[in-house]
């Protein structure tokens, strides 16, 4: 599949789908407290995403049940929300899904839960460091391969390792479109 070059009209369409995402997650990091659950960020979640006339992305794709997102600690992604309370010391990802006539915003961020560890804090931190500079790859003509290498390079370099289960992803009218965009490069 080849990606899709999006018009004017298309961008700022998918811009508004966007902001409501960013609004949606400054929202959650309101409420990223000891003693809520997940099950009461997602609700008030969904809510500002239909309050802002745009519609949730997650809720039935490939058969996901929730509005978005979260998940605490060792879960990568793609955590369910439920009863389970936030404690102190938790780290908090949450991934909202948007669409605004029929095109899509996306985004995640990670909140420590009250205090963190030293380690955490540095694993948030390199994780922001490594998405800042693969953005600050991306030129017209420069492979793709150039912006997973640098994320890469910054996440190792840190001592940490990229999961390599998943990756990012273009969108538009689907919610996932091409390019796919890992977050390592292929040895070889």
């Amino acid at each position: 599949m080849a990606i899709v070059i999006k018009s004017g009209r298309e961008i700022e369409l998918m811009r508004r789908a966007g902001r409501v995402v960013a609004e949606a997650l400054d929202l959650a990091g309101r409420l990223v407290k000891p003693g809520i659950t997940t099950e009461a960020i997602d609700r008030a979640v969904g809510d500002l995403i239909i309050s802002r006339d745009c519609k949730i992305a997650f809720k039935g794709l490939y058969g996901f049940p929730a509005n978005s997102c979260i998940s605490i600690n060792e879960q990568v992604v793609h955590g369910i929300p439920g009863k389970r309370r936030l404690k102190e010391g938790d780290i908090v990802s949450v991934d909202v899904g948007t669409r605004y006539k029929n095109y899509h915003g996306d985004g995640a961020r990670t909140f420590p839960v009250g205090q963190v560890s030293e380690e955490d804090e540095k694993l948030m931190r390199v994780c922001r460091e490594s998405l800042e500079r693969g953005i600050g790859v991306i030129r017209a003509g420069v492979p793709l391969t150039e912006v997973s290498a640098a994320i890469q390079r910054h996440v190792e370099g840190n001592g940490f390792s990229v999961v390599r289960k998943y990756v990012g992803h273009g969108i538009g009218i689907e919610f996932h479109e091409e390019p796919q965009i890992p977050n390592f490069v292929e040895k070889g």
